[in-house]
């Protein structure tokens, strides 16, 4: 995964094995939760942050907490 702020269907749908259909699936529904929340999104992206934190959860924090 590259450092950029956002990242794409296309990288959502490679890191979970599935269509880019699926990818764009998932990147709605997180930003679905972001425009809840009061967050502008872009479609087709979601922050790169919050998708680890929704994703990878506790298993990022147990990386970093080493």
């Amino acid at each position: 995964m590259s450092s950029e702020m956002f990242i794409t269907a296309a990288e959502v749908a490679e890191d979970f094995g599935v269509s880019k259909a699926c990818g764009y699936s998932i990147v709605k529904k997180l930003n679905d939760e972001l425009k809840e929340k009061g967050y502008l999104t872009i479609c087709g992206r979601v922050s790169r942050q919050y998708y680890i934190e929704r994703v990878h959860g506790a298993a990022v924090e147990m990386e970093v907490g080493n």
